[in-house]
């Protein structure tokens, strides 16, 4: 038997589904809703095991600590966009087709060693008015289309990497972009 614990987390963010597409035997309307700039609010679920309890724990729930930190510093209140997104260079212009290259040569490297997501430099944007300064701080710009599946792989594999010293599995993370709707990506 295994031991399982989990532990939910919660944040605003907006994104943009570009490649969204509509099967009209299946849709009762055609309307491509999530091609639209838009927000949710967002919870994310990690699921953790262990076949034997340290001190009577899978792990303390203080472990996860760092991932609240890291939510609420990363994605909480923040535009998450594909770089690949074809309207991110209208929408924020600063980001030019010269600085996507760039970004794509360099694979969004994070502090976490992740390829998944890139903070713009601020050296981008610091000469702009502080409201324009404002929305570049609040973009994450990622190298997958933000659905609720790859937010949660993206999610897993922060988790996983972080998690895995401490001996614990990463079972799942489930994320909820709606009360209604998840994506799960684990084991």
């Amino acid at each position: 038997m295994k031991h399982n614990i989990t532990k939910s987390f919660d944040f605003c963010y907006g994104h943009r589904v570009h490649n969204q597409k509509l099967n009209p035997d299946y849709a009762v309307d055609t309307c491509l809703v999530c091609r639209h700039l838009h927000g949710h609010q967002g919870q994310v679920i990690i699921k953790l095991e262990a076949d034997y309890l340290t001190d009577g724990m899978v792990t303390d729930f203080k472990h996860l600590g760092w991932f609240k930190k890291w939510v609420d510093d990363t994605l909480d209140h923040k535009m998450i966009m594909d770089i690949n997104d074809p309207v991110i260079s209208y929408v924020y212009p600063l980001i030019t087709e010269k600085r996507i290259d760039d970004y794509r040569s360099n694979m969004f490297m994070n502090d976490m060693g992740s390829k998944a997501f890139l903070n713009l430099s601020p050296s981008i944007y610091e000469s702009e008015p502080l409201a324009v300064q404002e929305i570049y701080e609040g973009l994450v710009v990622v190298n997958f289309v933000p659905t609720s599946e790859n937010i949660s792989a993206w999610l897993y594999e922060e988790v996983k990497k972080k998690m895995f010293p401490l001996g614990v599995t990463v079972t799942s993370v489930e994320f909820k972009e709606t009360p209604k709707t998840s994506a799960i990506y684990g084991l």
